[in-house]
């Protein structure tokens, strides 16, 4: 099988990039993934998209956003990437079929899995007051008590934001000092609504059809508190294991662009959404990353005459 633009995941970053590709005529081929529309299908509601004023499921958003690609003719298949080789184009990639596929570019868009700590209560009430996202759901909790997880600048980053939302904002701190940088540190301690709990871990959360407390276990023993949302930043794993052989990384995986691009160093591959933006990891940016990669892709076929 031989495509002109093979993209690897879906999403918003992967079925906007099928868009631009489909409307280019460059008759993309798109393997979905393991979760066809990554991560946002496990989210109950989204409110921060542009275009869905009253908000919108995660799966229908993943929905439209497939099916906008397909009415262009994206060729959209269920399925894995197991193994790619960039060593000379057109480059290879296998399927889960053992399908074999050669593409003259390739848009990778395999996203970032968030660190959970692996409680059978937290996948329990994910999308049911368990989160991996303040900046995403923290406006659902407006007024109430919520807890975060985590020491280091993101679960700062996120108690500061949620501190503007919600009544208190307890951190889950494993250590007896934060992570965080000094500015950072400084910030958290500040806000009065914020209370550390230090040298604390979390045993089980809580909740009848939704979250309603946490079981905690630290120094003084064990203890609940009652919270209506419960934050993991503790970290996100981008889904680039794959791709390392040929290209580079960041110290945590994630895949390294030209700056301004999505260009990666292996000329014809692109990368966008999640797997290289350790910063935002909102749909909107992914999706905004996606349509650079396939413009891109676009003009490395025009310029190479392929």
């Amino acid at each position: 099988m031989h495509t002109k633009c093979l993209i690897i995941g879906s999403g918003p970053a992967g079925y906007t990039a099928a868009v631009y590709a489909a409307r280019a005529n460059l008759n993309p081929l798109l393997y979905t993934g393991m979760q066809p529309g990554g991560q946002l299908t496990s989210t109950t509601e989204v409110e921060n998209f542009p275009g869905y004023p009253d908000g919108v499921s995660g799966q229908v958003m993943m929905d439209d956003l497939r099916r906008q690609a397909e009415r262009f003719h994206a060729d959209i298949r269920y399925g894995s990437i197991t193994e790619v080789n960039f060593d000379r184009r057109p480059y290879t990639a296998l399927t889960d079929e053992e399908t074999a596929i050669e593409a003259e570019t390739v848009i990778i868009a395999t996203g970032a899995t968030a660190k959970y700590l692996g409680l059978p209560s937290e996948e329990k009430f994910k999308g049911l007051g368990v989160s991996a996202c303040a900046t995403c759901d923290g406006f659902f909790y407006r007024g109430k008590d919520v807890a975060v997880v985590g020491g280091g600048d993101t679960a700062c980053e996120e108690a500061a934001y949620l501190s503007g939302l919600c009544g208190k904002v307890y951190m889950i701190v494993r250590r007896n000092e934060l992570r965080a940088s000094a500015s950072m540190q400084k910030k958290v301690f500040r806000i009065p609504n914020i209370e550390i709990l230090w040298e604390t871990q979390t045993k089980e959360v809580l909740g009848d059809g939704k979250v309603t407390g946490v079981w905690l276990t630290g120094k003084e023993g064990d203890k609940k508190i009652s919270v209506s949302g419960f934050f993991l930043a503790i970290g996100h794993h981008p889904n680039s294991e794959m791709f390392r052989k040929w290209i580079e990384t960041d110290e945590n995986g994630y895949i390294k662009t030209v700056p301004g691009t999505s260009k990666t160093g292996v000329e014809g591959v692109f990368a966008c959404g999640d797997v290289q933006d350790p910063h935002y990891r909102q749909a909107v940016t992914a999706a905004g990353s996606g349509c650079k990669a396939a413009i891109d892709a676009e003009r490395f076929l025009v310029a190479n005459r392929l």
